[in-house]
């Protein structure tokens, strides 16, 4: 007998078809009404249930896995930050270099000099 989800979570199917969705398209605007929709729930009860699973609403989810993306292309590649900015889905530098500088107390361009 398979084990029971959590009460008010994801069940694990339900998480990976989330998360590797969420991989695959990590450049891109995700709309909740998307993602409920690829879990066969509604907006609210997937929203919920997301964060009750995960401890963060997806859309910071999202952005988090899109900034861990770009400490890893910082770190670990020689592309401009403008082409990491645009791999990781921001049209303009300065919108990137904000929201990084938010996530990890540096901005794109000190990450890459430490």
């Amino acid at each position: 007998m398979p084990p029971t989800p959590l009460r008010g979570r994801l069940s694990a199917r339900k998480q990976k078809l989330v998360v590797d969705f969420i991989e695959a398209n990590i450049a891109e605007e995700i709309s909740l009404a998307r993602l409920a929709k690829l879990a066969d729930l509604s907006r609210y009860h997937f929203a919920r249930a997301f964060r009750q699973t995960f401890g963060v609403p997806p859309h910071r989810y999202h952005l988090a896995r899109r900034m861990e993306r770009a400490t890893k292309l910082l770190t670990q590649s020689t592309l401009p930050v403008t082409q990491i900015a645009l791999r990781v889905g921001f049209s303009e530098t300065s919108s990137f270099t904000r929201a990084y500088r938010r996530y990890a107390g540096v901005t794109p361009s000190d990450c890459r000099r430490d």
